[in-house]
Formats: structure tokens, C-alpha cells, sequence
């Protein structure tokens, strides 16, 4: 608890609640938060528009969630697919587990780390003098049932985008060995951030974010202000810029709390999942993930807003993030805005939304 409190005190992280704008960006991030199974974010914007500021933001608003003690993959005590080898074992030889309580992390995948920084290592050396499997864990097993960032997702070496594929496909993660093998759970909401003019990303990483929010430079010059106001009250004394942040801090952490508990119980009707789908095809989009996501997304913006049954506008709010990367055919197409998405979208609900 010292060590947190310390790192805080030497780092601190600007408020989320304090930023000013980029809307788009910070919705998504919530519904992931809210719904890991949503399958993460891409965010896509010009250089100093506050990507990767919101994003370790996001670090002060994650809930608690219940982790086998001392286990470095954050195994869950009751799902069996997010557990490790070791404590599956345990419980099958009705050994006792202790529990505790932990908040999800957010572990930042740095553009050039290792494949073994990533996936983590075998003591080749351990395991043949002593019979013993000897793994040093990655980073992909500290954000097991976490968030993991990658900050200029688009400059990833291809190698370790493999790796994230892998990985992000099938929820595990395996590292093999001079005939050693290791399989470890690997589930995470995989959050990139990227400035579209240093390259374009991979159509297969692309399509593995469940939304895609693209953010641009705020114009209006009071904001602009604004925004240089706070950033110049925060450099100069963090801590207390982060105390006067506090209550709204708490709300929002509270509100998303009380959304996960919800979102169970969200019910999405018949006749706009079928919309959905009509959409989704007449928009031609590949494959059903662009269906199974907005549903998914629509049902978490519901449950945000504190209500059982989701609405043609948490639909309409929610498209354009889940199906504007999966409109394109032609690799040198810029990802639409979303006003494709929102024009169809118009015609197959006949909606006509609040300005």
C-alpha cells in the first residue's frame, strides 16, 4: 500500500473528470471498463490531442476485482478460463486459496520490448537440472484481466503484433522451449493509441478492437484556454489539482461500479437486433463482430446511464465507434468519420436523433 502511495506522489496521473473534451474517446474507454468483453479501443488522433493522457487517466476510475493472492496472472477465484495451471490444480486437490481484492491494472507495452518481455521467459537451465517448469511471467500475464496499452500501436513491430493477435484470439498465451511448454490465461481490453500520419495499422490488429473513437485538435479557442489552464494548474501542483478533482473522480468511479453490476440485467429487444444486423450488412461489414460488439456496447451505454433496457439512441451513440474501421474494402480508403455509419443507421431505424 506504501509503494502505490509513493509511486502516486512521484507520478501522479492527470484527473480524468478534468479533461476537457474528446468526448468520443472518453465514452469508449467506459464501456470497455464496464464491459471488458466489448474487446477494447483503438484511438486514432493528431499529436497532442490528450491520447495517451486520458488513457493512463483511466488508471483512478478502474473498480476492484477479486484475484487468487501473491498469483501473477490474476487468476479468478470462481472462472476456471482465467485461472492459472498452478491454482487449478490447488483446486482440484481441495487445497485452500486465499483471496484479496485488487484494482485492474494497466500495464504499457513499450514499442521495444522483447518477445520475452512480452510472453515471458522458461529457465531452460531450472527445468532440465531440477525437473521443475522455472517461468518468469511477461507482460501479458500481469494484464491478465487488465487493460494493456500499446502508445503508437501503429509503429508495433510485427513480430510482437502477432504475439497481441494470438493472444487477444484466444485468451491465452503460450511460450514454448527447447520442447518446454507453458499455457497461461491472457485475457485483456487491448487500448491503443496512434497518429494516423505515422502509418496505417494492420487490417488484422485493426479489426481485433472492438471500437475505434478518432479524436481531433479542440477549435474553439475558449476551450483551447481552458485546457492550457489546466494543464498549467496540474504541472504546478499535481496533488492539489488532483484533490479539487476528487468528488468528481468518486461519482464517475462509483457510476461505472454500479454500471458492471447492471449491466447483467440489460436487456436489449428483438427488433433492434435484427436493425443492428440489417445495418451491419447493408453497411458491409465482414464477418458478425461488428454485430455482436454494438450490441455489446449498447447494452454497457445503457447500463451507464443507469437504466434495464436499451435504447435506439444508446444504439445511434455507439454505431459509428463499433463499425467505422470495418467499413473498408480498399486498403488506401481513410477510416470513415462515421457519417456512413450514421446514415444508414438513420434509414434502417427511422430515427431521427436529438441535436
Amino acid at each position: 500500500m506504501t509503494t502505490e502511495k509513493t509511486l502516486e506522489q512521484s507520478r501522479p496521473v492527470f484527473p480524468f473528470t478534468a479533461i476537457v473534451g474528446q468526448d468520443e474517446m472518453k465514452l469508449a474507454l467506459i464501456l470497455n471498463v464496464i464491459d471488458p468483453k466489448i474487446g477494447g479501443v483503438m484511438i486514432m488522433g493528431d499529436r497532442g490531442t490528450g491520447k495517451s493522457t486520458t488513457v493512463r487517466a483511466l488508471v483512478d476510475l478502474l473498480p476492484e476485482i477479486d484475484v487468487i493472492a501473491n498469483d501473477p496472472f490474476n487468476s479468478d477465484p470462481k472462472d476456471p478460463e482465467l485461472m492459472s495451471q498452478e491454482v487449478r490444480e490447488k483446486i482440484q486437490k481441495n487445497e485452500p486459496l486465499e483471496t484479496a481484492k485488487r484494482k485492474i491494472s494497466m500495464v504499457d507495452l513499450p514499442l521495444g520490448a522483447t518477445e520475452d518481455r512480452v510472453c515471458g521467459t522458461i529457465d531452460i537451465e531450472k527445468a532440465l537440472t531440477e525437473g521443475v517448469k522455472a517461468f518468469e511471467p511477461g507482460l501479458l500475464a500481469k494484464a491478465n484481466r487488465g487493460i494493456l496499452y500499446v502508445d503508437e500501436v501503429n509503429l508495433l513491430d510485427d513480430h510482437l503484433v502477432d504475439v497481441l493477435l494470438d493472444s487477444a484470439a484466444s485468451g491465452w498465451n503460450t511460450v514454448e522451449r527447447e520442447g518446454i511448454s507453458i499455457s497461461h490465461p491472457a485475457r485483456f481490453i487491448l487500448v491503443g493509441s496512434g497518429n494516423p500520419e505515422e502509418g496505417e495499422l494492420r487490417p488484422q490488429l485493426l479489426d481485433r478492437f472492438g471500437m475505434h473513437a478518432q479524436i481531433g485538435t479542440v477549435k474553439d479557442p475558449q476551450l483551447r484556454v481552458q485546457i492550457v489552464d489546466q494543464r498549467a494548474s496540474f504541472d504546478e501542483a499535481p496533488l492539489v489539482f488532483r484533490n479539487e478533482c476528487g468528488e468528481s473522480q468518486s461519482k464517475l468511479t462509483a457510476r461505472i461500479a454500479e454500471a458492471r453490476k447492471l449491466l447483467p440485467m440489460v436487456q436489449i429487444d428483438f427488433e433492434s437486433r435484427v436493425r443492428i444486423s440489417q445495418m451491419c450488412s447493408e453497411l458491409g461489414v465482414d464477418g458478425l463482430r461488428g454485430d455482436i460488439v454494438t450490441n455489446r456496447a449498447s447494452q454497457a451505454l445503457a447500463a451507464f446511464e443507469g437504466r434495464v433496457q436499451v435504447s435506439v439512441e444508446d444504439i445511434y451513440r455507439v454505431s459509428p465507434l463499433c463499425l467505422r474501421h470495418r467499413l473498408r474494402k480498399d486498403p488506401l480508403e481513410s477510416i470513415d468519420t462515421g457519417d456512413r455509419v450514421r446514415e444508414v443507421f438513420l434509414k434502417v431505424f427511422n430515427f431521427v436523433p436529438n441535436e
